[in-house]
């Protein structure tokens, strides 16, 4: 992705961040204060969550301010990996927040207390439309930002908590069976857990700064080995500056009659256009070249 795009979805991002907060933040405390009023683990659990939600959001929205900050002779990238250490954060959020619902649900297993069914129903309900919302606004962000991603997956667990509480609630309505309440809310957790995992990876990836899933290393090694010029390919690396910035360096070992740069032009050209690898560090080598080791005194 080209810097400039990508500064682009950063600003897009932004905006829909700031929608989504409001709109989190406001429901938090509708949903808290009806949780405490109904006696319901799911809609604590899930205005609990909520809470998360809103330090999620706030810090992703930090996050894109302090990637959005120009680079200097010592953060030569800038600033661009805090995305990635905020979706770090959030994906660790996430995990702890569902073992902590699972803690209660487990011990109210034994003795699951009445639940005012009727409010927590319509309480659910409302919230689930206030995170399908929430949803819409980050659905297309996070596709090309994995800041944002975890926040998005920060949301979609609320959603799937209001759904739970919705089921939970017509199970206590109809059959006054108050078991569904943390029966619900262990499922729900066990979900969020299921989604933040492939948060964690990815963001664990990127700061490991292994090869973006989308490329295939195999295949780049293929389509730089067989421009016209190139003998061999060696010491190649592939990693993500942060979410959709893919990055790349190799060493090129050239015939002696090829022109240095037409050929460097064709490997910029094929990475950019087959690949959408913009950021490259090519090293050109001659045939015949002998490279030896740099000793250290």
């Amino acid at each position: 992705m080209h810097p400039t795009s990508h500064a682009h979805v950063r600003s897009g991002s932004r905006r829909s961040l700031s929608l989504a907060l409001g709109a989190t933040a406001a429901w938090f405390v509708v949903e808290l204060a009806a949780g405490f009023y109904t006696n319901s683990l799911a809609l604590i659990a899930d205005a609990a969550h909520m809470l998360t939600d809103v330090a999620a959001l706030s810090l992703s929205m930090f996050a894109l301010r302090i990637a959005s900050r120009p680079a200097t002779h010592r953060k030569t990238y800038g600033y661009l990996r805090a995305e990635i250490l905020a979706s770090l954060a959030n994906g660790v959020l996430l995990v702890i927040l569902a073992l902590s619902v699972l803690y209660e649900a487990y011990h109210r297993l034994f003795q699951p207390p009445a639940v005012r069914g009727g409010i927590m129903l319509i309480v659910a309900a409302l919230g689930l439309v206030v995170n399908l919302v929430t949803l819409s606004l980050l659905y297309r962000s996070q596709h090309e930002c994995l800041n944002v991603r975890g926040a998005f997956l920060h949301v979609l667990g609320d959603a799937l908590g209001s759904i739970g509480a919705i089921v939970a609630g017509t199970a206590m309505v109809l059959w006054q069976w108050y078991l569904a309440d943390p029966l619900v809310s262990a499922l729900v957790s066990m979900l969020i857990m299921y989604s933040s995992w492939e948060l964690l990876r990815e963001s664990v990836d990127v700061l490991l700064e292994g090869t973006p899933r989308h490329l295939d290393v195999a295949s780049i090694l293929s389509d730089l080995g067989s421009t016209e010029g190139v003998l061999s390919v060696h010491d190649l690396h592939v990693w993500s500056i942060t979410s959709g910035m893919p990055a790349m360096s190799c060493h090129v070992v050239l015939r002696s009659d090829a022109d240095p740069a037409v050929v460097l032009s064709d490997l910029s050209r094929v990475l950019r256009e087959k690949h959408d690898i913009d950021h490259t560090t090519i090293q050109i080598e001659k045939e015949g070249w002998l490279v030896r080791p740099t000793r250290i005194q």
